[in-house]
């Protein structure tokens, strides 16, 4: 199977697009491939990386108990930094879950074909980074026992959440937004969890499988539902990438604190989200890809697809960090111009500031060039970058906005502790757990989408050949006559 796809591949024409699926394949070697890493033992790289996780994820119960216990003093916020590490992470988080939602649903109702091997992958992330985004803000309140009073749920009280609050438009925005997505991703998933219950061979496996399953049956009815239901959720997500995290840039645009009253915040923050959460699918892929044996399904065009997405989400954050420079200093506000010019560029945080500037601003213009933009050591190290690059973006924009604002008099730097440390490590372990289970026990690539699209392409290039042998036919006959 090696030498047939080096055989395809040495045989493709260099100015032709390359496959997004190995042509040489079948149902059946599909079906192999893409549910091979269910059924195969875990091997040895799995369970050290399982057991790294887990240690991360004891450093998250380790940082929210003392919390629970000692209180929120425990983190390093102060006067006026009441917003830092905690906030910093939530939006990051956040905005990594994006990509997952802008590949399944808007690719989707834009007939991306290049979407379909990879759009598992980015639901599963953007499940797992919006379950980790919600941990912050919920501690954060102090009293996370008492998070219910944020829902507008009959009071007898009659004590409602302050709905102007862009606080409390999070809540929803964030529970939405979880919601929508858990049910797109699973809903995906119901053919192929079928697949699993059809193709185990122990009665548990097959019992929950077969429960998930739903009683699929690959009906010619159960198709046309699932379409429908599929592409409606689709719809309804499509609004979600764009609104969850301009209500995210609320939270600091409705203020008046200098650095955050811009009104270019909402597609400044939503072209952020998609360019950390493309980097972070890249950086999650590409050894996935490997290890699992999936190059023939995620090819490099899909990657170079990736990569340019970043390249193109990472101009507009660029141009974003110009903007800001412009406005402060075209507004002659003396704290603007102090926020920008002086604070962020020349301040205690300066560090921060131009690792921010390296990371997303020069790393994605590389991918201008072809040899980069294909060239897998060099995009998993530059996604890596985009993502501390984008934290980075996040920790300038709130803690040096809060450490030095309009009343020289309460300015103080912030400083983590180690509990703040605890509880954002614990959450990338909490995040890498989850990733790796779900690489054990569900399909990591959509196996019925890339059965369909392998057939629409093999149908595709067969009409290609016979027009070709129609139009050459003729141009024979023509010519004899």
């Amino acid at each position: 199977m090696a030498e047939t796809a080096a055989h395809t591949a040495a045989s493709l024409d260099p100015l032709e697009p390359r496959p997004l699926v190995a042509p040489h394949h079948d149902d059946k070697s599909l079906n192999d491939t893409l549910l091979d890493h269910v059924w195969a033992k875990p091997g040895k790289g799995w369970f050290m990386l399982f057991g790294l996780a887990l240690a991360a994820l004891g450093l998250l119960v380790l940082g929210v108990t003392v919390t629970l216990a000692r209180g929120i003093g425990m983190w390093g916020n102060n006067q006026p930094n009441g917003w830092a590490f905690d906030i910093v992470n939530f939006v990051w988080w956040v905005g990594i879950g994006h990509a997952g939602t802008l590949i399944s649903a808007i690719l989707l109702l834009f007939q991306q074909k290049w979407r379909t091997s990879i759009n598992r992958f980015a639901e599963a992330m953007t499940l797992f980074a919006v379950c980790c985004a919600g941990l912050f803000p919920l501690l954060h309140t102090g009293r996370p026992w008492f998070a219910f009073w944020l829902f507008p749920y009959p009071s007898t009280l009659g004590a409602w959440p302050q709905f102007r609050s862009p606080l409390v438009w999070d809540v929803f925005a964030i529970s939405t937004y979880l919601t929508v997505s858990a049910l797109f991703w699973y809903v995906g998933l119901i053919p192929d969890l079928a697949a699993l219950r059809d193709s185990s061979k122990g009665k548990l496996q097959r019992t929950i499988y077969g429960l998930f399953a739903l009683g699929w049956r690959g009906s010619g009815r159960h198709w046309h539902n699932y379409k429908i239901g599929y592409l409606l959720l689709a719809g309804i997500s499509t609004p979600l990438v764009v609104s969850v995290h301009t209500i995210v840039s609320f939270d600091f645009a409705t203020s008046l604190i200098p650095g955050w009253h811009a009104t270019i915040f909402p597609p400044y923050f939503v072209a952020g989200a998609v360019f950390s959460g493309f980097a972070m699918v890249i950086t999650l892929m590409v050894p996935a890809r490997k290890y699992l044996k999936l190059r023939d399904v995620i090819t490099d065009r899909h990657l170079e697809n990736m990569n340019k997405v970043i390249l193109a989400t990472g101009l507009i954050v660029s141009y974003g960090y110009l903007m800001e420079h412009f406005i402060a200093w075209y507004s002659g506000s003396e704290f603007e111009i102090w926020t920008f010019y002086v604070n962020r560029a020349r301040g205690p945080y300066a560090g921060v500031y131009w690792l921010m500037i390296a990371c997303n601003v020069i790393t994605p213009n590389i991918f201008w060039f072809k040899k980069c933009r294909t060239s897998i050591p060099i995009m998993w190290v530059a996604s890596i970058l985009v993502n501390i690059g984008m934290w980075c973006e996040r920790f300038i924009i709130i803690v040096t906005s809060l450490t030095q604002d309009f009343l020289p008099s309460s300015w103080d730097l912030y400083s983590p502790t180690w509990v703040d440390w605890s509880i954002y490590v614990g959450t990338l372990g909490l995040f890498s757990t989850l990733f790796l289970l779900f690489l054990k026990f569900v399909p990591a690539v959509a196996v019925s989408e890339v059965k369909e699209l392998q057939l629409e392409l093999k149908h595709a290039a067969h009409h290609a050949a016979h027009g070709a042998e129609t139009g050459a036919a003729g141009t024979l006959t023509h010519g004899a006559h």
